[in-house]
């Protein structure tokens, strides 16, 4: 009788469906040794599935811990943790400089908040991600979206920055912009990792 690992390849094959190519790969490969191990000193397949699920945990079990683990997830909860002071220095920046008075288009307005809003909401989704690995790789488009806006930014404050008259005004300015090209430059680092999941 031809043994099966795990009791059929169902299980192998949802580990396929749920993570990305090369760690399911791995996984599997492990997952198959381990139970020819457990059928090498039982003889039983069902009591080497058995040993196998024991040793790695089924399914849900498995991929909860490589979501939780991922390159996506985390990068989501720090970019979400370093948002809330970027964004203070930003307000303090604009409200010194009484942004409401510079001629800019409602458009541009409109398409910031925007972009902004959904980044927020794709490092959101994917921070929270507990079932779903290719829900942590929304962390990408997230990064990609703020590594736009904090360029974007930076170079209109510098383009504005010698119109800044008042000294508390420039100083404002300089800590937000410092502020996003240090979250710019994290970003950018972490991106290739992210997008390569």
């Amino acid at each position: 009788m031809r043994a099966r690992p795990l009791a059929g390849a169902g299980r192998l094959d949802a580990l396929r469906r749920a993570l990305p190519g090369p760690v399911a790969e791995e996984l599997a490969d492990g997952v198959v040794e381990t139970f020819h191990r457990h059928l090498a000193t039982d003889r039983d397949p069902g009591h080497a599935a058995e040993g196998t699920i024991a040793e790695f945990g089924d399914v849900r079990r498995i991929v909860a811990a490589f979501v939780e683990q991922s390159a996506g997830r985390r990068a989501a909860r720090r970019l979400l943790g370093t948002g809330p002071a970027v964004g203070a220095c930003w307000a303090a920046a604009l409200i010194v400089d009484r942004a409401w008075t510079w001629p800019t288009p409602a458009p541009v307005r409109a398409g910031l908040g925007l972009t902004l809003a959904t980044v927020i909401a794709l490092l959101a989704l994917a921070a929270t991600a507990t079932a779903s690995y290719r829900r942590t790789r929304l962390a990408a488009l997230a990064a990609v979206g703020l590594i736009g806006l904090d360029t974007g930014l930076t170079i209109a404050a510098a383009v504005l920055l010698p119109a800044l008259t008042p000294p508390l005004a420039v100083r404002a300015t300089t800590l937000a912009c410092t502020a996003s090209l240090t979250r710019l430059s994290l970003t950018a680092r972490a991106l290739p990792g992210l997008l390569s999941l």
